[in-house]
């Protein structure tokens, strides 16, 4: 070990030596120069061999020490660098914290430093300034954009609710006069039924409604990915209120796309309910869009929130790389891809949700590493999916 310490030290003081040897390099062509015209002039002079021989001597010990203690006062300058480099987290700020310069030319570069470190810092500012303003932009338009979906929204539910009540009551009424004039079957046209019909057809607009809905909140979601902990609000809930709640939010969805869904189990989480909510909002999103007339089972046990499908499946290839920002894989790029036996007709009433954006399940990584929750995906291609979230149950 001490050997080991020796040999080290014996690289270190060597490596200085020659940093300095190439640093100078001209100015000991000079001093070399110097030297042997001092020599000569020594010697025309008839100046005694051993003194010459002395002054040579003392002469390389002078400048090889010189040598050795500017190696190694440059290389205690330079670690001294490199230790503030490891220090800083935003590299460009290195201008500021510069030790002072000791020469000329150390000072001629600590002030172009400091310039461009100036420079690199308003640079930085700016541009982090625009990005907040982008960001707060965003999530007005968002907020904005959700008040006219959701009045879309309630306008289609009124207008479904109407009808329904209006077939009831025609339903009640069974009118005895049948007959109507210039109909040739004789029969008089059920208003109810036409009611019924136009209600069934509102529903598929509400659905189209519901996926803006849902695209505007994910991207509220990831404008504040920037400022989620100011966002988190820490509370004791229970699981399956969430999975109850998160389930009826995408009930349109699920019933145009055929799906079931199945929830049991419950314990109580310590965390973020609205990004709970969201979380599992996403990943019934996804199995809408992915995989419609399939059946989900939502489990809560021993503090594991498990969403399992029986779906497509993801690749083996592709289940590594998922939450990846953009990543849409092979399923997201032909969606709606997956047809389970006999539901054709039900995944062209879910309509076609288009190609996948690779951003669903980044937003929804993202926010579990930020609440301190760990999420495992396992699949088996053309079997199922299962989303796993561990929390920390303290019930």
């Amino acid at each position: 070990m001490k050997g080991g310490k020796e040999r080290e030290k014996q690289r270190v003081l060597w490596e200085c030596f020659l940093s300095a040897v190439q640093s100078r390099a001209v100015t000991l062509c000079f001093l070399g120069i110097g030297g042997i015209l001092v020599a000569g002039i020594l010697a025309v002079a008839g100046t005694d061999g051993a003194l010459m021989g002395i002054l040579a001597v003392t002469f390389l010990t002078i400048v090889l020490l010189w040598l050795l203690v500017s190696g190694l006062l440059e290389w205690k300058r330079f670690a001294e660098l490199e230790r503030l480099l490891e220090g800083v987290s935003e590299r460009y700020l290195l201008g500021e914290m510069l030790p002072k310069p000791v020469n000329h030319m150390e000072r001629r570069y600590f002030r172009i430093m400091k310039e461009v470190s100036r420079s690199a810092i308003g640079i930085a500012e700016q541009t982090r300034r625009e990005k907040e303003e982008y960001c707060d932009y965003v999530e007005s338009w968002i907020h904005e954009m959700k008040t006219p979906l959701t009045a879309c929204t309630l306008i289609l539910d009124g207008a479904i609710s109407g009808g329904s009540m209006l077939s009831g009551d025609r339903e009640r009424e069974k009118p005895t006069d049948t007959g109507f004039p210039g109909d040739p079957s004789g029969e008089k046209p059920d208003a109810g039924e036409r009611m019924c019909e136009r209600g069934s057809e509102l529903r598929r607009p509400r659905r189209e409604l519901k996926r803006a809905d849902n695209l505007t909140e994910s991207i509220l979601y990831y404008a504040r990915l920037r400022t989620a902990e100011k966002d988190v609000k820490i509370r004791a809930f229970s699981a399956a209120e969430s999975i109850g709640e998160a389930v009826r939010s995408q009930m349109e969805l699920l019933i145009g796309a055929g799906i079931s869904v199945e929830t049991e189990g419950d314990f109580t989480v310590y965390s973020d309910e609205k990004s709970l909510c969201f979380i599992l909002k996403q990943l019934l999103v996804n199995c809408a869009k992915y995989c419609p007339g399939c059946h989900i089972r939502i489990r809560a046990e021993e503090g594991v929130i498990s969403v399992w499908d029986n779906g497509p499946g993801i690749p083996a290839h592709e289940l590594h790389r998922v939450t990846e920002r953009g990543f849409t894989g092979s399923v997201g790029r032909a969606a709606p891809l997956w047809r389970s036996e006999g539901k054709e007709d039900i995944a062209a009433d879910a309509g076609n949700p288009g190609r996948g954006t690779g951003m669903g399940l980044y937003i929804v990584k993202e926010l579990c590493d930020r609440l301190g929750i760990t999420m495992e995906i396992t699949s088996e291609e053309g079997a199922f999916t299962c989303v796993a979230l561990g929390y920390d149950s303290r019930a």
